[in-house]
């Protein structure tokens, strides 16, 4: 090897011990948050998946208590989370409305505010019957607005029915027998209270 191979590998190697000695603490303390972050994820998905299977425990035990009538099955509910404790609700309000305590299931409910849509739209439909039930109807429209499944139409028909505004509930059960599967069990219901409302059901277009 050449004299001058040998200085330009010499004058390389200190070259980058310099840039260590001068880089050095940084890139460590870079390594060092490269591994506390690393560390820091792992820890957290941990504690989030301990955090959820606990939660699902809690929630197994609040269903327990609802069947089986337990006084401080409320008190369970209320110290649920996020879906868990919608779904805990709706199986406490259906609870109080066998036992027949209607005004104890709306209140249940009135107290649920789910972040997830469809849920929230669940707890509407089930609010909304139990006020017609209760005779608030203009409250349950009020809920059922801007609801288009068939199951918030249907609850639409029904309180436009209780108030006496006829065409408005044939129009609810229309709409929504154009969203129910012909094969679906709700489509006939809907059949004989659109025919009870004075209104006639189109028969179902068939295939060729």
């Amino acid at each position: 090897m050449a004299i001058d191979d040998l200085l330009d590998e010499h004058e390389q190697s200190e070259r980058v011990l310099n840039w260590l000695r001068r880089n050095g603490a940084a890139l460590i303390g870079g390594i060092a948050l490269g591994l506390a972050a690393i560390y820091g994820w792992n820890w957290w998905k941990g504690q989030r998946q301990a955090e959820q299977l606990a939660q699902a425990e809690r929630y197994e035990t609040t269903l327990d208590a609802i069947r089986s009538g337990d006084k401080a099955a409320a008190s369970k509910v209320a110290a649920l989370e996020g879906g868990y404790r919608t779904l805990a609700s709706l199986a406490l309000a259906k609870q109080q409305v066998d036992a027949g305590r209607r005004d104890e299931a709306i209140a249940t409910l009135r107290g649920v505010k789910p972040e997830d849509p469809a849920l929230a739209q669940l707890v509407d439909v089930r609010l909304a019957r139990l006020l017609i039930d209760a005779g608030k109807h203009a409250e349950a429209l009020a809920l059922l607005k801007g609801i288009d499944t068939p199951a918030a139409l249907e609850a639409r028909g029904d309180a436009e029915l209780a108030r006496g505004q006829r065409e408005a509930a044939r129009e609810a059960y229309r709409q929504a027998l154009t969203r129910t599967d012909v094969a679906a069990p709700l489509r006939r219901l809907l059949e004989i209270k659109l025919t009870q409302a004075g209104g006639t059901p189109a028969k179902p277009e068939t295939q060729s």
